[in-house]
């Protein structure tokens, strides 16, 4: 599957643990393509690695953690006033909510090189 809301940063620790980082704003719209991607990637998770989801240190092969967050900007017309040389703001229309998600997800060295090769995952 190609992901195209989801980028996921790679690190590995010194016992061969990896941990990939993903973080995604999206618009209302997108939100369903989003869930649909993380989805996919906790489908196949499960899938290949089925009762293994559980910490590494409480004998786990893989573990995931997965945070949201829903939050509207306002945008500021900035003036800078030479004369008095300061900032004037003032704020404009809300935008629409924005979704924020995080997803982390850490594993054995088998199971972070599977996923990393199924996903294009560099």
């Amino acid at each position: 599957m190609q992901l195209n809301y989801l980028d996921f940063d790679y690190s590995e620790d010194a016992d061969g643990t990896g941990t990939l980082d993903a973080m995604a704003s999206v618009s209302p719209a997108q939100v369903p393509a989003l869930h649909a991607e993380i989805s996919a990637v906790l489908a196949w998770a499960h899938g290949q690695w089925p009762e293994a989801c559980a910490p590494l240190e409480d004998g786990g092969v893989w573990h995931y953690d997965l945070q949201g967050s829903q939050e509207s900007s306002v945008p500021l017309a900035l003036l800078y006033d030479e004369a008095a040389g300061t900032i004037h703001s003032t704020a404009g229309t809300p935008g629409p909510p924005r979704t924020t998600i995080t997803f982390t997800l850490s594993g054995t060295a088998d199971f972070c090189a599977a996923l990393r090769n199924d996903f294009n995952i560099q």
